[in-house]
């Protein structure tokens, strides 16, 4: 198999590190050759991935350490030895490993995130690792604020916005928070959303209208590429989450499918039908890692008759 395909591959399953859903600078280039990274590493990695999938953590994590010992740099495996460390309960390690992974790429959303629900899981506040990341880069603020809001923080979320200034960002985002503390009014306000976005000028309309007409053609390979744009520039739209899961889904990524999904899942505000068809692919991304249980458990959770 081509080395750099295969790898190429290898970077886009471990799901997070070159894919920046929020991120408004240029792309990294997810193409590495081979004579950079060992058959070992990949073996190790690929192998990892498998069984945290399957939550055999233990072992994930002692494949991660190998890839670690073989590659010390590489944020990929600082990120994913947080996750598994995280699920297997040993929060000390996972917040150091979601520090470093996060270090090495101030701006990116997943790492953001993922340091987060560390944190929360092991009921350390924020401000124990704000001395130890970049916390002035704008981009890390923005990509807190959206951290708070996508696990129901919302006064927090408030918070690093008022030191953000004006932008577009901030003023969709506040509407957001303000919209989700205002239960009584929600009804109302999406109702004049969804009429907003049918408007045939709205962006947002005409990347869903292109993102359902390529699913539809199973032209997948292109809805990966417009599904990622498109979220990129509106990582609010829970449809988006949906699109990119799908294109991720058939074109043999699933754990990065999972990922993409289960967080547009935060977004989703009655719309029953959306989340049936991302309940779906979830069901479909688990079962191809062969987490049969977390499968059925999406796939339950599908309301019928709609």
């Amino acid at each position: 198999m081509n080395g750099k395909f295969l790898f190429g591959v290898c970077v886009v399953v471990s799901a997070l590190t070159y894919c920046h859903s929020y991120a408004q600078e240029e792309q990294e280039s997810a193409e590495v050759y081979l004579d950079e990274y060992t058959d070992k590493f990949q073996e190790n990695f690929f192998e990892a991935l498998k069984q945290k999938g399957i939550q055999n953590y233990d072992r994930a994590i002692d494949l991660l350490l190998k890839c670690k010992q073989l590659d010390p740099s590489n944020s990929v495996v600082d990120y994913e030895l947080a996750k598994a460390y995280a699920l297997d309960k040993q929060y000390v390690l996972a917040q150091e490993y979601a520090v470093k992974a996060l270090n090495s790429k101030p701006t990116d959303f997943w790492y953001l995130d993922n340091l987060l629900h560390v944190l929360d899981q092991g009921g350390s506040p924020f401000e124990a690792v704000k001395q130890d990341i970049p916390f002035a880069n704008q981009k890390l603020q923005q990509n807190l604020a959206l951290g708070y809001f996508k696990m129901k923080k919302y006064n927090d979320a408030l918070k690093v916005l008022d030191g953000l200034g004006t932008s577009k960002f901030t003023e969709e985002l506040t509407s957001k928070i303000n919209d989700s503390l205002q239960q009584k009014e929600e009804k109302k306000i999406i109702s004049v959303a969804v009429n907003e976005k049918k408007e045939s000028n709205d962006p947002t309309a005409q990347y869903r209208t292109q993102i359902e007409k390529l699913l539809t053609k199973s032209d997948f390979a292109q809805a990966l590429t417009v599904s990622k744009e498109a979220l990129d520039s509106y990582p609010l739209q829970p449809y988006f989450y949906y699109g990119y899961g799908t294109a991720l889904n058939n074109t043999s990524n699933p754990n990065k499918a999972i990922e993409v999904l289960e967080s547009g899942l935060d977004y989703l505000l009655d719309d029953d039908q959306l989340a049936n068809k991302m309940f779906g692919e979830l069901s479909k991304a688990y079962t191809s890692i062969g987490n049969i249980s977390k499968a059925n458990e999406y796939l339950n959770k599908i309301k019928p008759g709609l």
